[in-house]
């Protein structure tokens, strides 16, 4: 992968709470076309991490860069090429799924005709008939799917998820990855933030273990396989806990 291929660069990332290290010489990086699993269990800085590509939060030191950009002195630039999808997605209830993606996209300064918002809700499987539809009534996975479309008619070469598959089914598990595989096809540089081994498993190439707020192991995705489970899971178990010493 070339090097102005690279979307996200997270180099010696420190940041302290107070007398508190929550993330310690942070560093990882996510290509085009690929999709990077930071794996770690609660307290590990998973969130911190977000919050520092977002712009939301100024590090103590080191460097991030996400679209060759940095999130604390150009937050709004950096949050125009990324698509940030939270564990639970914010959407307006009372609006339906069109009038919730034409209105962001509005916000964006970025509006779309109706042909391109149908193109993109029927590429991620959202069924014809709730296109119409409040959005009050969605489950997780549609709603998740609105997103994702959103963040296709945005074009975001970068997709930001935090948990995704938290509470969702099997099916609509498989149906979020294929999603992310075919944006990952597309070109789009994907960081998924989570605790689920296996679910990253099914769609990262890369997958770094967050301990402590630093990646203390990277594994990368290899023949038919992908992943061994098995040692993937020895990993896991291996992990401190939060608070506590290794």
């Amino acid at each position: 992968m070339a090097a102005d291929a690279t979307r996200i660069v997270v180099r010696d990332l420190v940041v302290r709470y107070g007398e508190r290290q929550v993330l310690d010489r942070l560093s990882l990086s996510v290509s085009a076309g690929e999709v990077y699993a930071l794996l770690g269990g609660n307290g590990a800085g998973k969130s911190t991490t977000l919050q520092a590509l977002l712009g939301f939060l100024k590090p103590h030191s080191g460097l991030v860069r996400v679209a060759g950009r940095d999130p604390a002195a150009e937050p709004e630039q950096v949050r125009r090429a990324i698509a940030y999808i939270p564990e639970n997605v914010a959407l307006y209830d009372h609006l339906t799924a069109r009038e919730n993606v034409d209105y962001f996209l509005g916000l964006a300064d970025s509006p779309r005709v109706g042909p391109e918002v149908e193109a993109a809700f029927t590429s991620v499987g959202l069924p014809k008939e709730a296109w119409s539809r409040r959005v009050s009534g969605f489950s997780k996975g549609m709603r998740q799917k609105t997103a994702i479309a959103l963040a296709m008619l945005r074009q975001a070469s970068i997709l930001l998820l935090d948990e995704p598959t938290s509470g969702l089914d099997p099916g609509a598990s498989a149906d979020f990855n294929d999603l992310v595989s075919r944006l990952r096809a597309e070109g789009a540089a994907i960081l998924v933030v989570t605790h689920d081994l296996f679910g990253a498993a099914d769609v990262a190439d890369r997958i770094g273990f967050l301990e402590q707020g630093r990646i203390v192991e990277e594994m990368a995705a290899s023949g038919p396989e992908r992943f061994d489970l098995r040692a993937l899971h020895d990993r896991f178990q291996r992990a401190p806990v939060a608070g506590k010493a290794a």
